[in-house]
Order: structure tokens, then C-alpha cells, then sequence
């Protein structure tokens, strides 16, 4: 193991965290990977377990304006024009203190011309006997009023089917629409009638995702829970707080091997473009913060009870 990545550990839960992108390399449970997991060395592949900040999701052609200025992200998604997943996902995180069952990291993103202002952002993981728990949280250390969005970005991983045979549900009324070209963001509408309509559970089949979600029901605890199933019976839940009021579901779908591999499932404080639209956008003022958490359990249809109507679901 590289001096960059920290085993973590509670019973038969077990992770691997890396300072590479404050990321989630490795996440298993009796030996069963309930995340895509990726290598100890070289860049990590699509996003995989990082987190994305100050922003989620794409910024379309990297413009945006703040505190009456017009500004410019770098773009690395060429093909569609647009600046992905913040700034912290390449970055090296510095450890701050490291348990028998948790670790926290941090990083500052200082004033720069693309984004003038300075954060201090710190990611928490912590397993015990319930899976794997996330918290990320950021505050403004600077003088201006920063543009804020965050989300964790892992590849949930039900079972040893293919993905088109696993089955999910997604407790969102609404979907937000995306051109077929470029990945622009478009209106939200209801998902009632439209092939993206999870509420109840069903096979994901051939369906491609790439989608945000919103409208998100939520248990009595005030949490909100996917879950994920193989035809085996084995599972993957991944729960998340109210400070992420979208979703961002993914297929990972390529046009080589290896695809669909994973169901990338991302809580989001906002939705794409967010720095654009100004929808649910958190604007941090001086020495303001703004924490999330997210949790990851295995799920096996012998332990659960019988299936129960509610999220809003129809039935």
C-alpha cells in the first residue's frame, strides 16, 4: 500500500481512503466490493470516489460570474465544453488525523483568477457496524462570498451481475433533462410517465443515466436512501442528510470496455451548472460553513423486511 492511501476498518467492514482527491479507493463488506474500486498509483479513473468542490457536476463552458465579475474555469471535458467536478478531485489532500476506523483529511483551495476566493475543505470517513459514513465540510476563510456546491462521487456496486440486471430505487419525483449534445442541463420535470421514474424498484436494464435528480423523499430520520440490488440478493444502500437536496445517478456507460460497471450515485447540494443557474447554489459568506454527510451499507434481501410503500412512491 502506497503512503498516499489508509485502511480503515470496524468488523466486516473494511476501506481503503486515499489523499488523492480526499477519495474513497476501496469500500468491502464480508469481502464484497460495494464500490468500483481503482488502483493505488496513477490518476484516478472517472472521478471515482472523489470529492467534487466547489462545485458538483459541470460548469457549462466554464463561465460564471460572482461579486459582479465574469470568470472563467478550466475546462476538462472538452468534448463537451464544460469545467467537471470543482477543483479538488486531482488534488493531494493532507491527513489530519488517522484511526483504527476513521480518517480526516484537508484541503485549502486558495484565491486563484478562475475561482478568487479561499476555502478550507475537509472530508471525515468513519466505518463502524452500519457501513461506511462521509462527512464534508467547508468553510470560507476569505473576505468575498464564495459560490459553494459539493458532492461524493462513488460507483456503487450491487452485486456480480451486470449492471442491466441489477435493480434500484431512486426516491425522486423530478429529473432534470440534458441536451443529447453537450450535456447542457435543461428543465426539471416531473418523472411520473418517463423512463427514469425509480420510485418503485425496478431493473435498470439498457437504460443510460446521466441524469440529476430532485424532488427527493425522505425517511422519518429526515434521511433519503438508494438502494441497489444483484439477482443474487445482494446489495448496496447509500443514504444521505438534507443538505443534499439532489442526485445525480449515472450508468457509466463507455463506448469501450470497461463500461457500465458501476452505478455511480452522487448526493448533490445542487444541480449542474449551478454557478450559472443559482438553483439551491450555496453562497458561503466570510468564515461561514457548510457540512454534508453520506453513508454506505451493504444490504442483503434476507435481512430486510418485506418491501415498504413509502418516499412517495405510487403503489
Amino acid at each position: 500500500m502506497s503512503d498516499t492511501d489508509f485502511e480503515i476498518r470496524w468488523g466486516q467492514y473494511e476501506a481503503l481512503v486515499t489523499t488523492r482527491g480526499g477519495a474513497l479507493r476501496q469500500l468491502r463488506h464480508r469481502g464484497r466490493n460495494l464500490v468500483v474500486p481503482f488502483g493505488e498509483n496513477g490518476e484516478i479513473p472517472d472521478f471515482r470516489g472523489v470529492i467534487c468542490a466547489p462545485w458538483p457536476n459541470r460548469v457549462v463552458e466554464g463561465k460564471y460570474s460572482a461579486e459582479g465579475r465574469q470568470l472563467r474555469l478550466p475546462l476538462n471535458d472538452l468534448a463537451n465544453g464544460a469545467a467537471l467536478h470543482g477543483l479538488v478531485f486531482n488534488k493531494n489532500w493532507k491527513t489530519l488525523e488517522v484511526t483504527e476506523d476513521s480518517l480526516s483529511m484537508g484541503y485549502e483551495v486558495k484565491h486563484s483568477d478562475a475561482y478568487p476566493f479561499n476555502l478550507y475543505i475537509e472530508v471525515h470517513y468513519r466505518v463502524d457496524e452500519g457501513g461506511l459514513h462521509g462527512t464534508v465540510r467547508s468553510t470560507n476563510q476569505g473576505t468575498g462570498t464564495a459560490p459553494y456546491g459539493v458532492c461524493p462521487h462513488p460507483y456503487l456496486v450491487a452485486g456480480d451481475a451486470p449492471l442491466d440486471e441489477w435493480s434500484v430505487r431512486i426516491p425522486a419525483a423530478e429529473v432534470m433533462l440534458v441536451s443529447s449534445e453537450r450535456m447542457i442541463p435543461g428543465e426539471v420535470v416531473p418523472v411520473e410517465g418517463q423512463p427514469y421514474d425509480f420510485r418503485c424498484e425496478r431493473e435498470l436494464g439498457d437504460i443510460q443515466l446521466d441524469h440529476a435528480y430532485t424532488g427527493i423523499s425522505r425517511d422519518e430520520d429526515d434521511r433519503a436512501r438508494v438502494q441497489l440490488f444483484d439477482p443474487s440478493g445482494s446489495g448496496v444502500e447509500l443514504s444521505w442528510d438534507s443538505q443534499w437536496p439532489w442526485l445525480q445517478v449515472h450508468t457509466a456507460d463507455k463506448p469501450h470496455d470497461p463500461s457500465r460497471i458501476g452505478l455511480a450515485v452522487e448526493p448533490m447540494s445542487c444541480p449542474p451548472n449551478a454557478f450559472n443557474s443559482g438553483v439551491d447554489l450555496i453562497r458561503m459568506g466570510p468564515a461561514e460553513s457548510h457540512e454534508a454527510s453520506w453513508s454506505i451499507s451493504a444490504l442483503s434481501r434476507c435481512d430486510l423486511p418485506p418491501v415498504r410503500r413509502g418516499y412517495g412512491q405510487p403503489g
